[in-house]
Parts: structure tokens; sequence; C-alpha cells
């Protein structure tokens, strides 16, 4: 006897670049069959990795002290994070503060909420 599966459609529009594709991402399964309407290698796997294992960075600002020139410094996830853990990274961004010089790169949370991924300065202070 055979057995219909329903595929699963999503639709999305990219991020990886200013044109904002529209893109359709068919599913069977949990597996991705099909991309369509992405204009480049980039919205193809951009559209793949965001339904079967959506990221994102994070960025945010945590407050200096001892500097004369900022109060507060950029910060962002080096890379990126899960989209369930965005919450709980802002949330230990929350009660993080650094003291005076600050150099882009330096790390200002190591492995922040587990994720293996650091939150770095974006800025020097």
């Amino acid at each position: 006897m055979a057995h219909d599966t329903a595929a699963d459609v999503r639709t999305l529009t990219c991020i990886r670049c200013p044109k904002g594709c529209a893109i359709t991402v068919t599913l069977e399964d949990g597996e991705v069959t099909s991309v369509t309407g992405n204009t480049c290698p980039r919205g193809d796997e951009y559209a793949r990795k965001e339904v079967t294992n959506p990221t994102r960075t994070v960025t945010s600002v945590v407050p200096v002290h001892g500097s004369a020139t900022c109060s507060m410094v950029s910060v962002k996830t080096a890379e990126d994070v899960p989209r369930d853990c965005v919450r709980g990274v802002i949330d230990a961004l929350r009660v993080v503060s650094v003291e005076a010089p600050v150099r882009i790169g330096d790390v200002i949370v190591p492995n922040v909420c587990g994720t293996g991924v650091n939150v770095v300065a974006t800025k020097n202070c």
C-alpha cells in the first residue's frame, strides 16, 4: 500500500544580501527537497540552514568602567548561536561590565550560555 507524505512548504525572505529574495523551501520528512526563488548560492545555503537549524549572531552593548572616552562598548557573538539561545545570551549580557581598556576582539564572555561561542568586543574603548 502506498503512503503519501505531505510536503511541508515554507516561505521566507533571504537576509544574506540586500536583494531580499523570496525563497520557497520544500521539506519532506524533515529533509529539504527543494529550494527555489534564490538568485545566488548564498540564498540556497541560508534557506536550508534556516529551516533545519536556525542560528543568529547576537549584538549588544555592555558598560565599560575606567574609560574617559566611552561608557559602553559594542559586543557580538563571535559566531552564530542557536536561535533558541538568543534570549539566554541577551540575559547573560545584562549582568556583564568590563574594565577599560577594551580592544576589538577581546573576549568579553567566553562560552556564552554553554554554546561554545565567545562574545567579543567590536570596538576599542
